[in-house]
């Protein structure tokens, strides 16, 4: 996992919410509708919480037809464990100069390059 995955996670359950959706869903799968009743919450934010969920890897959603032949939404928790220390921490910083081309980093020498400084934007404040 590297810091990015882990900010994602940590985004993830950071809210109260999206608390309240893995509570539901710890008992079993239950889809979409079923989940917004019993949250008290509109489907559209539902689904905006379940997609950060599911973007972070702890809950999957599975589209599946009825017995009348309706379209239905499920979701169900994907098992995870959630470890947060220092060695955590330092893992997926590991991984991120892991995954990191050298010359991101800085030249041969380790150096980091002088970025570009930013033109100032001299049409502020005037009207045409």
């Amino acid at each position: 996992m590297n810091s990015e995955e882990l900010l994602a996670l940590l985004s993830a359950v950071g809210h109260a919410q999206r608390l309240r959706v893995i509570g539901e869903l710890a008992d079993g799968r239950l889809y979409v509708s079923e989940l917004a009743r019993r949250l008290e919450m509109s489907r559209p934010l539902l689904y905006m919480h379940l997609d950060r969920l599911e973007k972070a890897g702890l809950v999957a959603g599975r589209l599946e037809l009825s017995e009348d032949g309706k379209a239905l939404k499920y979701f169900e928790l994907t098992p995870f464990e959630l470890k947060l220390n220092v060695a955590t921490v330092l893992a997926a910083l590991q991984e991120d100069r892991i995954a990191a081309p050298p010359e991101a980093a800085g030249d041969a020498d380790g150096a980091a390059k002088p970025r570009a400084a930013k033109k100032p934007n001299t049409t502020r404040g005037t009207r045409t």
